[in-house]
């Protein structure tokens, strides 16, 4: 049977696996989805070799950049983000290549266009991983201009977590690109100033469970719109469904 799956660390509050087990029942398509929870990407190889039958799979924390030395090709936004959640596998008799896109920036377009009035110029985008590399090229692609916030600010297009209240005034996006709030951990929230939030910011947290988060709960309570990740996770899986089994992205 055809094979795809999720190769991760932990792998606990993710449900691709639920979405895709679903999909392949109501759709009667033979395949199956598998969690593969790796803390380290050097058993990639193997787990390649043990499952011949695999033709694709997601990526998600922290590999998103560990995967890109394993890749043989990447998409062209792929490069540009630099950041990797979704892989075609091309297999050629018993040799195979690893193709390397990037998903999110599908579904968080899809989802932030559904979510934001338009006229939003400036935003602050929380975490510098993976995940925040596609969200800054996603928003700089729709012409809002961000501004990221760490922990460890480290150029002029950063600033701390403490640092953060004069900018929202006028940064009235904020997206949350970091695991804070995540099952099973779900009193954490970014250390933000919540009480200079207004009705006039929109919080946009890529954590999908709990589907109500510490993050969105606090800016819900300022008066603020809030949006989970979960029009995002279902964007990124229809574009990821389409890169395996289609020629279509290549």
């Amino acid at each position: 049977m055809v094979q795809y799956g999720l190769i991760g660390y932990p792998l606990g509050h993710s449900f691709s696996k639920k979405y895709f087990t679903e999909k392949f029942e109501i759709e009667k398509i033979q395949a199956e989805y598998l969690n593969f929870e790796i803390e380290n990407l050097d058993v990639l190889p193997d787990l390649l070799e043990k499952h011949p039958d695999l033709r694709g799979f997601n990526v998600t924390i922290p590999h998103k950049q560990h995967i890109l030395p394993f890749l043989a090709k990447q998409s062209e936004e792929a490069l540009a983000i630099g950041a990797v959640n979704c892989v075609k596998i091309e297999r050629h008799a018993s040799n195979y290549q690893l193709i390397g896109y990037n998903t999110d920036t599908y579904g968080f377009r899809k989802a932030l266009l559904n979510f934001i009035p338009p006229g939003i110029k400036y935003s602050l985008v929380l975490g510098n991983g993976g995940a925040a590399k596609a969200i800054r090229y996603t928003l700089h692609q729709l012409g809002i201009t961000s501004l990221t916030v760490t922990r460890t600010p480290r150029s002029g297009q950063e600033i701390g977590y403490t640092e953060v209240a004069p900018y929202l005034a006028d940064h009235l996006l904020l997206v949350n690109t970091t695991p804070l709030g995540t099952w099973p951990n779900i009193a954490d929230f970014p250390p933000i100033p919540y009480e200079y939030l207004t009705p006039r910011h929109y919080l946009f947290d890529l954590v999908y469970n709990p589907e109500n988060t510490a993050f969105m709960k606090r800016g819900a309570a300022a008066g603020a719109h809030v949006c989970n990740g979960w029009g995002m996770l279902i964007g990124q899986a229809e574009a990821g469904w389409k890169i395996w089994t289609t020629d279509l992205a290549e």
